[in-house]
């Protein structure tokens, strides 16, 4: 099998373009970042660890939020933040709440994606960002007392 070989323009746009054939566009991501916090802030664990962080400050969050999935979904390039650091600073969050947080992400999926196939390319996705936030946070489950062998 050959490797093709593309720019990074030819990459967005092929990306993109899948993205569009599934429904998915920034007007459907703004939806889909609106319902969900929505959702969020009503679900009696995840809305007290974010009314303790966001506060009044929703609006600027949705906005990064919005710019964040479009980056991801879209391959924007819309964001530039740092997530990793800023989940790391919440001690308060366990596994669980992450367990919380995709079961939501997909209720809302289900409830709002345009396509079955949308709902698959978030979930992806979704799943990526917090399996590796949760490393970040929490480490290798197996690792967790194991000492260093030489």
């Amino acid at each position: 099998m050959a490797t093709e070989i593309r720019t990074a323009e030819e990459r967005r746009k092929a990306i993109q373009s899948n993205a569009t054939s599934m429904g998915i566009d920034e007007v459907y991501i703004s939806e889909l970042v609106e319902t969900f916090y929505e959702r969020v802030r009503a679900d009696s664990d995840l809305g007290p660890i974010f009314e303790k962080v966001i506060g009044d400050n929703w609006d600027p969050h949705l906005v990064r939020m919005k710019n964040f999935w479009a980056s991801v979904a879209l391959n924007a390039g819309l964001y530039s933040g740092k997530p990793v650091p800023k989940h790391q600073q919440l001690s308060q969050v366990t596994q669980k709440h992450f367990e919380t947080w995709l079961s939501l992400f997909h209720q809302t999926l289900k409830d709002t994606a345009p396509s079955p196939a949308a709902v698959i390319y978030f979930m992806e996705r979704a799943e990526r960002i917090a399996n590796s936030l949760q490393l970040a946070m929490f480490g290798l489950p197996s690792l967790k007392g194991a000492t260093p062998s030489r």
